[in-house]
């Protein structure tokens, strides 16, 4: 891209994309939940708190709050006794699937000895192949 078509590409933004994105998903377990969402079909208050290692009620709440405002999950409220709630990912949310991905392949790729017992890096492919057979 020329640097006259980047400028007049600036002048035309209100904010940058890439932090946009990060108000989204930046704070503190929203991608947890979201992970855990579309990798583990997980979709009740109930299941986060138990996976989501060292969240709380209340934050937990609040990010589903945060997480519904901003498109990215729905609140399905069922009549009965107890009332049941189930969050689903929207099509927004699902959108954010392949940036977990990416994110996940980073590290698995170049901070392996921070995620894996045996330090040695692994691509997404190896991951999967692995879960699959156990």
């Amino acid at each position: 891209m020329k640097e006259e078509e980047c400028k007049v590409l600036l002048d035309s933004m209100k904010a940058c994309p890439i932090d946009n994105t990060f108000k989204i998903i930046g704070k503190k377990f929203t991608v947890h939940i979201l992970r855990n969402m579309t990798k583990l079909r997980q979709n009740r208050f109930n299941q986060f708190l138990d996976s989501v290692e060292g969240i709380n009620p209340k934050t937990l709440s609040a990010r589903l709050r945060e997480m519904e405002k901003n498109g990215i999950i729905e609140k399905r409220v069922y009549a009965g006794t107890p009332v049941k709630i189930e969050y689903v990912v929207t099509k927004k949310g699902l959108a954010l699937t392949p940036i977990l991905e990416s994110m996940a392949a980073f590290s698995m790729q170049y901070c392996a000895k921070d995620v894996f017992k045996d330090g040695k890096p692994r691509i997404t492919r190896e991951i999967y192949k692995s879960s699959e057979a156990t």
